[in-house]
């Protein structure tokens, strides 16, 4: 039956052109599905899984998003197999598509190395057919990725289009009330700072420094609190977490929806919890393995590090709740008041 009624939705389709009060004659769609249709994606996502296997049967990561597909794979620059394996697994996924009415966009196809800059000069003379995609910044998802993973291009766009709307928002701040003015503020401002914001784990204080001013910026605007005056008190009495604090409380939301099994299965793989005699103290503290990392300045960043050391360090009364509202509203609680005073 659910068969039947998939052939129906997809059978003696027909689609026409309208301009205004002119249209074009009808024209029957012998392949494909209409436009804006309610099933589109589902039915996409399941014409496109075949793609799964072709990158499983090359041992390839890989995350789907809508008709965008990004793939991973760690090379050294001693070993041109891994790149071998990227250029094979690049035509069989040519040749899946030409068989199945699509066809690859090589101008939107992009690569980019991540690590020091030594390493990915050697690594660029490995990529072959793949070096005229190759860029230092890509854009994925709203987000500036470069090679350093440094954010300098993120940062300077979130900053440039965060005062951009602020000098907006300052022309015309008489005609709104006090919580209308917040309100704005959250919708242009804040909403720009906490974008992905998890990403930001590790970085330097100067780039953290760059946000902070202009959450500075927004509460000054919103209270009207002179430049020369301290912003801190401005900000707690707000109920604003500086920057720095916002990074920690979403990545702290993060784990605390993996130990709830609220989040992805490629995100709980991240976390292990940790193991110890059950007459040990630590074994009913929620405590959360913390992996080795071999680079302080990058492996420290990672979510797999980042985030049980985070929750290891929060109080055990923070940890207790499985609601996500109350588990919310103590941890802000924690950083907003025992935070700002570290």
């Amino acid at each position: 039956m659910a068969l039947n009624w998939f052939t129906s939705y997809l059978s003696d389709r027909s689609f026409s052109v309208r301009i205004g009060s002119s249209s074009s004659k009808s024209a029957p769609i012998k392949c494909g599905i209409p436009r804006g249709s309610i099933l589109g994606p589902l039915l996409f996502s399941l014409y496109m899984l075949p793609l799964g296997s072709i990158f499983e049967k090359y041992g390839i990561q890989y995350h789907c998003y809508a008709d965008d597909t990004q793939f991973y794979i760690p090379i050294k620059s001693d070993d041109a197999s891994s790149m071998t394996k990227v250029l094979d697994c690049l035509n069989d996924i040519q040749c899946w598509m030409s068989r199945n009415f699509l066809q690859l966009n090589e101008n939107k196809t992009e690569v980019i190395l991540f690590g020091p800059p030594n390493q990915v000069s050697d690594l660029k003379k490995m990529l072959g057919p793949l070096s005229p995609n190759y860029h230092s910044i890509i854009k994925n998802l709203s987000v500036y990725f470069d090679t350093a993973l440094n954010f300098n291009k993120q940062i300077s766009n979130v900053v440039k289009s965060s005062f951009y709307q602020l000098r907006t928002i300052a022309k015309i701040k008489s005609f709104f009330t006090l919580k209308d003015l917040q309100t704005l503020i959250h919708a242009f401002i804040t909403s720009r700072l906490d974008y992905c914001n998890s990403m930001y784990t590790g970085l330097t204080q100067s780039n953290l420094g760059r946000l902070q001013l202009v959450q500075n910026a927004a509460a000054r605007l919103l209270t009207g609190t002179k430049k020369r005056q301290h912003i801190t008190p401005v900000l707690v009495k707000l109920h604003w977490l500086p920057i720095k604090f916002r990074i920690d409380f979403k990545l702290l939301l993060f784990v605390f929806k993996v130990l709830n099994g609220l989040a992805s299965q490629y995100v709980k793989d991240l976390i292990t919890p940790y193991s110890a005699l059950p007459m040990l103290r630590s074994s009913s503290q929620n405590l959360l393995t913390i992996p080795f990392s071999h680079k302080k300045s990058s492996g420290d960043r990672a979510f797999s590090v980042a985030g049980p050391r985070l929750w290891n360090d929060l109080p055990q009364y923070g940890k207790g709740t499985t609601n996500i509202s109350s588990f919310k509203l103590n941890l802000k609680a924690y950083l907003l008041f025992f935070g700002l005073q570290l």
